[in-house]
């Protein structure tokens, strides 16, 4: 993804560097402190009308090798909505949820064509907590009937 805004009209007030490049730019070396990450999950997935699914983020998840990841901490999450989508994504909430981003009731809801992303930043040795088997589900959802709806997610995180 590839993210670039235009500016055409003079600051009110003094900006050094581009907020965008900034958070762009960042890179997580490997590992489980500040700055770092040792676990990823991509995938484009699609949900049937009206259908949700859970998305567990410690132990029911694969990475690109078929080996199950189980996140102890998110550093980023990503999710693109397809411009195609009659329907909404909606993500966060539901049963066990991992609320230490979206609280325990509370989502994200992304028009098709919409983007969404959460990063923890480099400087941050913590990110956002997974708590296996009590907060550790990240629900995703069709927002209506009548047509399934495709979405892109990326998940980074720590296995410590």
């Amino acid at each position: 993804m590839t993210a670039s805004v235009a500016q055409t009209k003079a600051q009110d007030f003094t900006v050094t560097t581009d907020p965008l490049a900034r958070i762009w730019a960042t890179h997580l070396e490997s590992g489980t402190g500040a700055g770092q990450a040792d676990r990823a999950f991509h995938d484009q997935r699609t949900l049937a009308a009206s259908a949700t699914e859970d998305l567990d983020l410690a132990g029911i998840l694969t990475d690109v090798y078929g080996a199950v990841i189980t996140f102890a901490r998110i550093k980023g999450l990503f999710v693109v909505a397809s411009a195609a989508n009659a329907n909404n994504v909606i993500i966060g909430a539901g049963t066990n949820p991992w609320a230490t981003l979206f609280t325990a009731t509370g989502t994200v809801t992304l028009k098709p064509g919409a983007a969404c992303g959460f990063f923890a930043g480099a400087g941050d040795a913590i990110g956002w907590p997974v708590t296996a088997a009590t907060g550790d589900i990240l629900k995703v959802a069709n927002s209506g009937a009548g047509t399934s709806v495709t979405y892109d997610i990326v998940i980074v995180g720590c296995s410590a």
